[in-house]
């Protein structure tokens, strides 16, 4: 360890121990978009106001729990923490006052409890980690999520945080750092599964002195959002990966780059960047070491194509978020011509586990295919909605949606399950008992993607949630190219004319017609995976296009309303 961590790690270590060990209860409110939806920020204000110097009361990330937010949890003295789950404001201070003041647990309201010895009075109540959504996960990225403040980064390091990137700097030159990457198996988990060594291969050689590596937090995939829950709850671990990653590729700089309006993501993110330059972690000689490295937070509007790399590229330097050709490839001309690596939020965030723990520790996790984690988005028809993290392979989407996600609402069933972005399509019940991994769930026409998974129950009709799909890609094409922009809209008003019963008998095969020609004149995957809604739908659902065609009717009565997704729409 050298003399520069080894004094942050001493300041961490005490902070630490004052806080879980003080004279002080610890009291924690869990804060992300989950939790600020169902109240936190108004428990945190009367708690803090109602207990006063009586406690530390502190924001904390999203354990992922969403089905349980708000989430506090009391932590006295050198004990054990106690969670309580869905409170509002006023219970909150009611029970974790009096939980402080008589040091006993509210047993009527304990969600669960975490720590060395079940605290008196709580025989019934289960360990946090025997909770059937937490049993079955492997927490790497997201381990710390939930149980630190994002905002204090000591309390990052007292974790083990920052270790990695000590240990490479101290004991590691950037092709053992890059070798351990390539040997952990590590694939890309913005949707594309590339192998993350290989990637990182591709800029390492190259000599330019200004070099970027620039990750991908862009995230608009509807259903998904574990790269917003890494930022709002642990920015550090992107960070440190995104620091690695640097090291590696022997680069100058870093951008994370954001959708603008996420206000947690940005601001956990900038305040990480800010507190890592004042610890040395960041700029010149960091550590004392000889790589100097800087980052800084990029904002873009709104736009899903943004989230292609080049599309990024072009929205940092300030330009509209379109897609370039290629080659160049952006490990030659990248960011401002500048060779340049783009890697996502999760991908990075495996970084620091690996040089920590080593490359053969990730590989146990996992499959033969992809070793590591899935951070699941588990959301729609589900009891337990919210996000998981498990090991590759572990379970199958049936047993995800059974066991973590507690079933169907209202005892109904599944129908269908959605997953990898709007890019694909909803898939029947002979892809439920796919293993979690990118290369079975592919298997289905489905893609694992990002990590979304968004269940439909019985009540779902096909064509209305494809038409809801490709109504979004729709509107998020960039219009760069012709056939993604004008292919888009006719499969649109197609899809449409067939939900409102007015389809007609060749209008299957017009839009695979349609498809094909977005898939050959496209330059991104926008226009080329267009049509992979529609023929996912239809090979999983074809009953449900021919009830509407020749039938005249919705299966399950969710269209023929009348509801138009594009009000420019015109009968023929």
């Amino acid at each position: 360890m050298s003399v520069a961590f080894s004094e942050l790690r001493q300041k961490a270590d005490s902070e630490w121990q004052t806080l879980t060990a003080g004279d002080r209860p610890w009291v924690r409110v869990g804060l992300g978009a989950s939790g600020a939806a169902a109240g936190a920020e108004e428990i945190y204000a009367a708690l803090t106001e109602a207990l006063g110097s009586e406690a530390t009361v502190s924001f904390v990330g999203s354990m992922g729990l969403c089905y349980a937010e708000p989430i506090v949890d009391v932590q006295m003295p050198g004990g054990a923490r106690v969670f309580y789950a869905n409170l509002g404001a006023d219970e909150a201070v009611e029970i974790v006052g009096g939980h402080i003041k008589s040091g006993r647990a509210n047993a009527d309201r304990v969600f669960a409890w975490h720590g060395d010895e079940q605290p008196e009075g709580l025989d019934a109540a289960t360990r946090l980690y025997d909770l059937p959504t937490m049993r079955p996960q492997t927490r790497l990225a997201t381990r710390l999520c939930g149980d630190i403040d994002p905002s204090d980064m000591s309390q990052y390091i007292a974790n083990g945080g920052y270790q990695a990137l000590d240990h490479a700097l101290e004991d590691m030159d950037p092709a053992a750092v890059l070798d351990e990457v390539k040997n952990s198996g590590l694939r890309g988990r913005g949707g594309a599964a590339f192998p993350t060594g290989v990637k990182w291969g591709f800029l390492a050689p190259n000599p330019a002195p200004v070099k970027y590596v620039l990750c991908n937090a862009e995230e608009g995939d509807p259903g998904a959002f574990n790269d917003k829950g890494i930022l709002e709850s642990c920015p550090h671990t992107l960070l440190e990966g995104l620091i690695l990653a640097g090291y590696a590729t022997n680069s100058s700089n870093g951008f994370i780059f954001i959708r603008q309006g996420h206000a947690l993501p940005i601001e956990s993110s900038r305040k990480a960047v800010q507190d890592a330059y004042a610890a040395g972690l960041l700029g010149q000689n960091i550590l004392g070491s000889e790589f100097s490295y800087d980052v800084e937070v990029a904002l873009t509007g709104d736009s899903y194509v943004a989230g292609e790399e080049t599309a990024l590229m072009e929205a940092i330097e300030g330009k509209r978020a379109m897609p370039r050709y290629r080659p160049p490839f952006p490990a030659a001309v990248g960011l401002w011509g500048k060779p340049s690596n783009i890697n996502n939020v999760k991908t990075l965030a495996y970084a620091p586990a690996i040089i920590r723990d080593g490359a053969e520790a990730f590989k146990q996790v996992g499959n033969e295919s992809t070793s590591g984690t899935a951070i699941l988005c588990i959301t729609g028809a589900v009891n337990r909605p919210g996000m998981y993290e498990v090991a590759m392979g572990s379970l199958t989407v049936r047993q995800a949606v059974e066991e973590i996600a507690g079933g169907i609402r209202d005892g109904k069933k599944m129908k269908l399950y959605q997953a990898g972005g709007p890019l694909f399509g909803p898939i029947g019940e002979e892809g439920f008992d796919s293993p979690i991994d990118f290369d079975s769930i592919a298997k289905t026409t489905g893609s694992l993607g990002s990590g979304g998974l968004i269940i439909g129950d019985e009540d779902v009709c096909a064509v209305d949630l494809t038409r809801n799909l490709m109504s979004f890609n729709q509107f998020e094409s960039c219009g760069k190219c012709f056939p993604c922009r004008l292919g888009m809209t006719h499969m649109v008003e197609t899809l449409e004319r067939i939900s409102q019963n007015d389809g007609r008998e060749d209008d299957l095969a017009l839009m695979e017609r349609m498809g094909s020609s977005m898939r050959m004149g496209s330059l991104c995957g926008h226009g080329q995976l267009g049509y992979n809604p529609v023929a996912s739908a239809l090979k999983y659902f074809e009953a449900d296009f021919r009830s509407h065609i020749d039938d005249k009717k919705c299966p399950t009565g969710a269209c023929g309303d009348g509801r138009m997704l594009t009000p420019t729409h015109t009968r023929p």
